[in-house]
């Protein structure tokens, strides 16, 4: 199988190399990517505008639709997601840090040195953005976007293509260790642990991580998704690359003055500081375990990425330097966060969730029960796209709806989460970061990710379809 010629440059594949049904989906992608370069504006103004659509909506056919109470919902909403904003934005913060240190840093390069034509990158982007989003969301997510530009140094490659690649790749988080809806799940005592609110039960992680329903579509969209991107690499005429000496040039790290001769420029400069906090954190973290106690909920995967950060960048001075760095990617999230906290909330106060998802609900049986929750699922995330606030939205009316046909509340817990990264392929907010470190336009991305969503749909829905509950 060839992927570039003598005429290419450096790879690129031209027109009379696509395979059959291949310039179908070449065409339909660049329709994609031109209509939503278009129509897509910054989304920050999208998180607005569904604002308003959530206001009108509520207004209209909500039981609780009033205006006092959607202007309450919605100041409620902004405020009480504030704490959870903040969390998400540490893991954010601290998986930036611990990816940008040197140790990563050099494994990320020597990877990429095995990218050695368009097609061959695409793939090992996408598999690098899976394997570690599995492993943590906001880690995978920073290492998706630094991947992607150490590639680009080495491959002439359209670079929105690539992005939008590992974007994909990053959409399955949903299926992994720090999935915000399986650790909420798993966390006895938490407020949003919405399935221990209503059936006084924690869902263990092993129930929700290695159920057939959360790993089957997750196997089947990797070996599918890559063909898919295949299909839809651009032609040399149309391929957009990035400057590979611009990228080497940004990402050029000034080395460290020497530290000042004083008590003051040892100590910021000394690994002593750094290692006296591992040192409390590895114990504690010890002796949960040692005790059994021991829980992977978002607190400890956020002591766990900071004590890894603190380690592999030695000194206190590169620690906070590298999350400076971070804190600008953080940024926009914490803006929109209350937005997206403010429209949750009004989809609650006045009872807009609840007629959505008793829509779906009323006609499920026990079969379907999971698929018409995945379908709701998708229209939730548009509006509220954090896993989190996106499962305490719906949850109060999925698990009882479980409880009520025999299926085991993880089914329900899964279809919401595949719905959420599916989901993420049309909305733009956790692209946002990703967009920012990677230096690419958001519209050429989300142009590709577009098909990969209905592809995303396609499996999931099926396989919740096909696959029993129990």
């Amino acid at each position: 199988m060839a992927f570039s010629d003598s005429n290419s440059p450096a790879g690129i594949p031209t027109d009379s190399e696509a395979i059959v049904g291949g310039s179908f989906i070449r065409r339909l992608s660049r329709l994609c990517v031109r209509l939503v370069e278009q129509v897509m504006p910054d989304p920050y103004v999208i998180a607005v505008l569904l604002t308003a659509v959530t206001c009108v909506l509520a207004y209209a056919i909500a039981p609780k639709g009033t205006v006092p109470e959607i202007l309450t919902g919605w100041y409620d909403g902004v405020f009480k997601i504030a704490s959870f904003a903040f969390l998400v934005a540490l893991t954010l913060v601290t998986g930036h840090a611990l990816s940008t240190s040197k140790p990563v840093a050099k494994l990320l390069s020597a990877t990429a040195d095995r990218a050695t034509t368009p097609a061959g990158a695409m793939v090992l982007t996408f598999f690098v953005s899976l394997i570690s989003t599995l492993l943590n969301w906001a880690f995978g997510l920073v290492v998706t976007a630094l991947f992607a530009r150490e590639v680009a140094k080495r491959v002439r490659v359209d670079f929105a293509w690539l992005v939008a690649a590992a974007y994909a790749g990053w959409s399955f988080y949903v299926c992994g260790i720090s999935s915000s809806i399986a650790l909420l799940s798993a966390s006895s005592g938490s407020p949003m642990n919405i399935i221990e609110k209503l059936t006084g039960k924690v869902l263990p992680m092993k129930d929700f991580l290695f159920s057939p329903l959360n790993y089957v579509p997750l196997l089947v969209l990797a070996v599918l998704i890559p063909l898919v991107f295949w299909l839809m690499m651009p032609s040399a005429k149309e391929a957009v690359p990035a400057d590979p000496e611009k990228l080497k040039r940004e990402d050029s790290i000034a080395a460290d003055p020497p530290a000042p001769k004083s008590i003051a420029g040892w100590l910021n400069h000394s690994r002593l500081v750094n290692l006296l906090l591992v040192g409390v954190g590895a114990w504690y973290i010890g002796m949960k375990a040692a005790s059994g106690s021991f829980k992977l909920d978002l607190n400890m995967l956020v002591l766990i990425f900071l004590l890894l950060g603190l380690l592999m960048h030695g000194s206190s001075h590169a620690y906070l330097k590298a999350v400076n760095n971070a804190a600008r990617v953080a940024g926009p999230i914490l803006l929109q966060f209350p937005l997206y906290g403010g429209i949750m909330g009004i989809m609650t106060a006045t009872g807009l969730a609840d007629w959505m998802s008793e829509i779906f609900v009323q006609y499920s049986s026990t079969n379907t029960l999971s698929f018409w929750t995945f379908m709701s699922s998708l229209i939730v995330s548009v509006f509220v796209p954090s896993a989190g606030g996106h499962w305490v939205v719906q949850a109060p009316f999925a698990v009882p709806a479980a409880t009520s046909l025999g299926v085991p509340p993880a089914a329900v817990a899964i279809a919401v989460a595949l719905g959420e990264g599916a989901a993420d392929m049309i909305q733009p907010m956790w692209a946002i970061p990703l967009l920012a470190i990677a230096g690419v336009g958001l519209g050429r991305v989300m142009g590709y990710t577009l098909i990969i969503f209905f592809v995303m749909c396609a499996v999931m829905g099926g396989v919740l379809l096909a696959l029993p509950h129990g």
